[in-house]
């Protein structure tokens, strides 16, 4: 099968889980004997008209859609800045024009969608303009609010904000046109696009996101010392990363927080470390030695204030036998069972992650004899099974678009 896939962000432009999860189903797609490219966008000091990259794994076009900068560097401007930015990539006809010619070429059996905005909304329609099956994988909020991101305790949309989410969502909805099959990870997120008008009349799965591969790096069978927990990820506030350090900060017991990663937050945790020996800041850590990391503590605290998808780290943690310490919060309590293959508190609540964490603490020998249980958890979503069943999903789609 010749697959075409289009995402805007594709190594080494990547921002996390999302970028993660493609690359891995690519790899093992290629694995499998089938035909892949990728379409993906650049920034413009990258060159702007279209590239095309082959190695022995895989060929990747790339190309600026021309707008006032590339997505990954949208925390850098103001909010009129980027609301002229969304603009353009909702009407300009730059990357379906790019994405349109490039299709023409391949000639693929089918196209799969991930994030489009930031490479121009208007590539779905392009798509369906030519007759290709096409199914899209959500991974976030960005199709019901413009950052992708929707915090805890702010759910209520405001009287001045709404009617410009109206607008937003119906432009959105509009552009995402009827793609043959939309897949999601969580039955969160389709939940919450249902709720805004999307898909009344479109075929949708919830197929959660591929476990990283088994890794042979597990956690030492019993360990002595502190607790030790781990933060892994962007340093964002949007991550709770800045709760977290304020919760820990009244913490009692004997513990030691690893933070790993980087972010807009880097310089509070560096001053925070300056002041609390019990912190370790490791910065950033290429994505092979992320599993040693995990593997080396008692926990992983994923304390989100925003409403997160399928986190990849939670896949990570459990495949390595690593309980969580998470906020209950979007698609994470679909993952994590709670006392179980982890901690669950509710996010925001300084309380209740102290007291998850002392639970942690007089409960992690006990964890360390559910190593097997935690990796079972995850062994549903194996890259492997998942890879199966969507090449089935696929073919569904396929199928169904010829006898339309």
């Amino acid at each position: 099968m010749k697959i075409g896939i289009i995402t805007n962000l594709y190594p080494p432009h990547a921002r996390g889980g999302a970028e993660n999860v493609i690359v891995r189903t690519v790899e093992q797609l290629l694995g499998m004997g089938h035909d892949i490219f990728i379409i993906t966008g650049q920034p413009k000091n990258k060159g702007s008209g279209i590239s095309l990259t082959k190695t022995s794994i895989e060929r990747v076009y790339r190309f600026f859609p021309k707008n006032i900068y590339f997505t990954i560097n949208d925390y850098k401007y103001a909010w009129p800045v980027r609301l002229l930015w969304h603009i353009i990539d909702a009407f300009s006809f730059s990357g379906s024009s790019a994405v349109s010619s490039i299709l023409a070429d391949e000639k693929p059996d089918v196209v799969v969608t991930h994030n489009v905005k930031g490479i121009g909304l208007r590539i779905p329609g392009a798509i369906q303009a030519m007759h290709i099956p096409h199914v899209h994988i959500l991974h976030d909020l960005q199709l019901v609010v413009p950052s992708g991101l929707r915090m805890f305790g702010q759910e209520k949309e405001l009287w001045y904000s709404k009617p410009g989410y109206i607008i937003y969502r119906a432009i959105c909805r509009a552009r995402l046109g009827k793609p043959s099959l939309v897949v999601s990870p969580s039955q969160f997120l389709i939940d919450e696009h249902k709720k805004v008008g999307y898909f009344k009349d479109t075929d949708v799965r919830c197929v959660p996101n591929p476990s990283p591969k088994p890794s042979d790096v597990l956690r030492d069978p019993y360990r002595s010392g502190p607790l030790r927990l781990l933060f892994i990820g962007q340093l964002g506030y949007h991550k709770g990363l800045s709760f977290l350090l304020d919760a820990f900060s009244k913490y009692e017991g004997d513990a030691r927080l690893h933070i790993v990663g980087g972010g807009p937050l880097r310089a509070l945790v560096e001053e925070r470390v300056q002041h609390d020996k019990r912190i370790v800041y490791l910065g950033y850590t290429p994505q092979e030695e992320v599993m040693k990391c995990i593997a080396a503590v008692d926990a992983v605290v994923v304390p989100s204030l925003c409403y997160e998808n399928s986190p990849t780290v939670i896949y990570e943690a459990l495949s390595a036998g690593i309980p969580l310490i998470a906020s209950r919060i979007g698609g994470v309590d679909e993952l994590i069972q709670d006392g179980k293959t982890g901690m669950l508190f509710t996010p925001g609540d300084e309380t209740d992650v102290l007291r998850a964490i002392r639970a942690m603490d007089a409960e992690k020998d006990a964890f360390v004899t559910r190593g097997e249980v935690m990796r079972e958890s995850v062994a549903p979503y194996s890259l492997a099974k998942y890879a199966e069943r969507f090449v089935e999903l696929l073919t569904e789609a396929i199928a169904r678009s010829l006898r339309s």
